[in-house]
């Protein structure tokens, strides 16, 4: 039986893709048709449209292209690390989502029946709250450093897609360095010290200048701040340090 192969007007059709995003990912060999027809033209076979749903999930999880191109044609193993940290943290977001989703049920009932809301539930879905006081805080501790003052300068001007844009490069980051750790990599391995770096390079594109040295004081919060330590400790145990460690060998390579 002959094995089908899909045009690339089918696969732009199956995918929602544009042509010009299939040619795009052909061009740069992210994925190639490798069947060519009687006519000519380069069709797609069922392995060509595995490896774009790959790619595409990874796409869809924020990952950019270089990152995509050397998962994709790393060993399946090292895929399946990268999409269980993916999934940990996806799992943690839909916790947060479903709790809201109860929040928002039990003061629609509320207003609906004008039943007043039981205590011990009123704020459940409220934690996130907290980051106004936290951010109250961090302006009182570093408002007058020049970090501070940059970091507001730039975050000023951010718009809903620029904030989408950090938070998925930055889950991005703790999904890598939880990979690294759960793999066994050491803190001061090459593949962990390289996440540390783009951690840094995160930090100074988004927010503010970030030399190795800062870099290194910044992370000391992740594990003396408990807020800090519960952020990154709630993908897996240990992670906090993990980081902390990890910045700090990276920090220690250029010194």
């Amino acid at each position: 039986m002959p094995k089908p192969y899909h045009t690339v007007g089918r696969v732009a059709a199956m995918t929602r893709l544009t042509v010009r995003a299939l040619h795009h990912y052909d061009a740069i060999g992210l994925v190639c048709p490798s069947h060519r027809g009687g006519n000519g033209y380069r069709l797609y076979t069922e392995d060509d449209l595995r490896r774009l749903q790959q790619v595409l999930l990874l796409r869809e999880l924020g990952f950019g292209l270089e990152a995509v191109r050397e998962l994709i044609d790393a060993p399946p193993g090292r895929r399946r690390e990268a999409l269980l940290a993916q999934r940990t943290l996806l799992e943690t977001q839909q916790r947060h989502t479903e709790t809201m989703m109860r929040a928002v049920d039990a003061t629609l009932q509320s207003l609906t029946t004008d039943t007043p809301m039981s205590i011990d539930k009123l704020f459940d879905g409220c934690e996130n709250f907290a980051n106004g006081e936290y951010a109250q805080e961090a302006e009182q501790r570093w408002g007058q450093s020049t970090a501070w003052k940059e970091s507001k300068r730039r975050t000023g001007g951010y718009g809903k897609d620029d904030w989408t844009a950090i938070e998925r490069e930055a889950e991005t980051i703790v999904a890598d360095f939880l990979a690294a750790m759960q793999r066994g990599d050491a803190a001061d391995s090459d593949a962990a010290t390289a996440i540390a770096e783009r951690h840094r390079l995160h930090i100074d594109r988004w927010f503010y200048p970030c030399s190795h040295a800062m870099h290194r004081n910044v992370s000391a919060m992740y594990t003396a701040d408990p807020r800090f330590q519960a952020y990154y400790d709630r993908h897996g145990d240990g992670l906090a340090a993990y980081v902390e460690a990890a910045v700090h060998a990276n920090a220690a390579r250029v010194e």
